[in-house]
């Protein structure tokens, strides 16, 4: 998933999904937080995977991992898009990540995230000069 598209919140706390990610949650998605403050939007087959590399990889007594387990797992939803894409985005989600009316919903590879307008531009402001420089440090032989 790529791209960055700016839909609304509705009254109800809906989205309407892009139309670019309509393919890749056709059969269902699953929300949950995510870091950064924003939500994740899984589709629910690659978040079954997340989660069953989560489980092969941890270990029980990993205090780290079993408490980013937690937070990531409690928090999930799963949902299916109606007819216009439009997900219902649980009020307890909604406050987590600050969401009101204006949002940016991003491709991140392969999962897509949902932010409020305001703390995505913070976001892009707070990390562009770092992003400029870290390209051959944090993935080698990029560019």
């Amino acid at each position: 998933m790529l791209g960055t598209y700016t839909p609304k919140l509705d009254e109800k706390g809906r989205l309407i999904l892009p139309a670019k990610f309509a393919e890749d949650f056709e059969h269902g998605i699953v929300l949950t937080r995510g870091q950064d403050r924003c939500l994740y939007v899984y589709s629910a087959a690659e978040f079954d995977a997340v989660h069953q590399r989560m489980r092969a990889s941890a270990t029980g007594n990993n205090k780290q991992t079993r408490d980013f387990m937690r937070l990531l797992l409690s928090a999930a939803h799963a949902e299916t898009p109606d007819r216009q894409r439009r997900v219902t985005v649980p009020a307890a989600l909604r406050g987590y990540a600050g969401l009101e009316r204006e949002l940016v919903v991003i491709g991140a590879g392969n999962h897509a995230e949902i932010w409020d307008a305001e703390a995505w531009n913070d976001y892009v402001s707070s990390t562009e000069d770092d992003f400029a420089t870290a390209a051959g440090e944090v993935i080698p032989d990029l560019f």
